[in-house]
C-alpha cells in the first residue's frame, strides 16, 4: 500500500492514513472514546472536545491538587475494606463521614442469572478522571476534607463490594451531596468497564446509564464466552 503514496511527505501520509481510518472508525461512533496524553507522564485531565464528525475525542489539561484535603484513589484486584476506606477520610474537624459501598447483585436478566461482574480499566485515565472529579466537588461544597474511591478491578462475586466511596465533612449534608455527585461522575465519565457473567458463563458488557453515550443507542450489550 505504501508504493501509492510514493512523493508525498511523511505528514501527507499520515493525513491520508488518519482520514481511511476515521471513515472505518465512524461505525464505533458512540461507543469509543480516544484519549491523548501528554508525554512525560504528567498528570492530565480528560477534556472533551466537540468534533465536526461526532467522534468524541479526549485530550490532557493540567491538573491542580487540593491544599484543604486528601483524594484519594486506589484500583485493587484484591477484596475492598471498608475499614481503609473510613480511615482514609477520617478527620478530628469533621463531625460526618458519608459512607458508599455498591456490591455485586444477583441479578435475573434476559441474558440469565448473573454470577459476578468482571471489571477493567484504563488505569492512569481513571486518576485524572478522579481528581478532575474531585476538584469539581471541592469547587462546590469548600468545607469538604478528604475524599476516598476504593475500586475493584477483575472478578467481584455477588455480594462482594466493587466500589467503596466516602467523603468526610464538618456537617452531613455537604458531605452527602457531595458523595451522590461523586458517584453520579463515577459512573458519568472514569473510564472503569464491566461485564455481567451469568450461569452458562456467557457474558455481555454492560454501560452505565449515567454514561453520556448510553442514551444515544441504548444498552448494546456484546455477548462474548468467558474462558474460551
Amino acid at each position: 500500500m505504501l508504493h501509492c503514496f510514493h512523493g508525498l511527505p511523511v505528514q501527507g501520509v499520515i493525513c491520508v492514513c488518519v482520514c481511511v481510518c476515521a471513515c472505518r472508525l465512524r461505525v464505533l461512533q458512540g461507543h469509543v472514546v480516544l484519549a491523548v496524553r501528554h508525554h512525560g507522564g504528567e498528570t492530565e485531565r480528560a477534556g472533551r472536545l466537540p468534533d465536526s464528525s461526532g467522534f468524541g475525542c479526549v485530550t490532557s489539561l493540567p491538573l491542580g491538587a487540593s491544599k484543604k484535603g486528601r483524594d484519594i484513589f486506589k484500583l485493587s484486584h484484591h477484596r475492598l475494606s471498608v475499614e481503609d476506606v473510613v480511615a482514609a477520610v477520617g478527620s478530628a474537624s469533621c463531625g460526618a463521614i458519608s459512607l458508599f459501598i455498591g456490591t455485586t447483585r444477583e441479578d435475573q436478566s434476559e441474558s440469565g442469572k448473573v454470577i459476578g461482574l468482571e471489571y477493567e480499566a484504563y488505569e492512569p485515565m481513571v486518576q485524572s478522571e478522579l481528581a478532575e472529579l474531585c476538584r469539581r466537588l471541592r469547587a462546590r461544597w469548600p468545607d469538604l476534607a478528604h475524599i476516598c474511591v476504593h475500586h475493584r478491578l477483575g472478578w467481584v462475586r455477588v455480594g462482594e463490594a466493587s466500589v467503596v466511596a466516602a467523603v468526610s465533612s464538618p456537617h452531613r449534608h455537604d458531605g452527602q451531596r457531595a458523595l451522590v455527585c461523586l458517584l453520579d461522575g463515577l459512573k458519568a465519565n472514569v473510564p472503569v468497564w464491566k461485564k455481567e457473567v451469568y450461569e452458562d458463563r456467557k457474558a455481555s458488557w454492560k454501560e452505565n446509564a449515567e454514561c453520556a453515550w448510553a442514551s444515544c443507542h441504548g444498552n448494546h450489550d456484546a455477548q462474548t464466552m468467558i474462558g474460551q
